[in-house]
């Protein structure tokens, strides 16, 4: 059960209460409780999705050959969030995909397979964050950069 609980937050980010739930519905199906999960914070991500966001980062991402590079502009409602380290590693994980991707616009962007983990989309990732952080997140201006 443990060990479950640590992998689900690991993987969603969803609190330790949403998880228990998530195992105590699912009857302590991993996958089940994946899918709970999935679909509670999809719902949390909808329900926030008219928030007006005011705060947010922007994050470079430059690779190792110095010929590619990507920046991204992710916005959140408040500071707090916008500081918290893993808002900032989402917002980095966002540049590398792009560098990586070459997404020509947001559409595109949230429809391709995370470049990390192709089982999960970028707009997946992004909904989770929303579910995790309880707040709205929306990525804004990208671009990326090629010699």
């Amino acid at each position: 059960m443990i060990e479950a609980l640590k992998q689900l937050r690991e993987e969603t980010g969803a609190s330790i209460g949403e998880i228990r739930a998530a195992l105590a519905e699912s009857g302590d199906n991993l996958e089940r409780a994946r899918d709970i999960l999935k679909t509670k914070l999809g719902a949390i991500a909808e329900k926030k999705a008219a928030r007006e966001v005011k705060a947010g980062l922007v994050d470079a991402y430059i690779h190792q050959n110095g010929r590619i590079g990507a920046m991204i502009e992710l916005q959140c409602e408040t500071d707090f969030v916008a500081r918290n380290p893993k808002f900032k590693e989402l917002a980095h994980d966002l540049a590398l995909h792009i560098a990586a991707m070459a997404p020509q616009d947001r559409a595109e962007l949230e429809e391709q397979e995370f470049v990390r983990n192709p089982s999960r989309r970028i707009g997946e990732l992004v909904k989770e964050a929303i579910g995790t952080f309880g707040e709205n997140i929306q990525i804004g201006n990208f671009t990326r950069f090629e010699l």
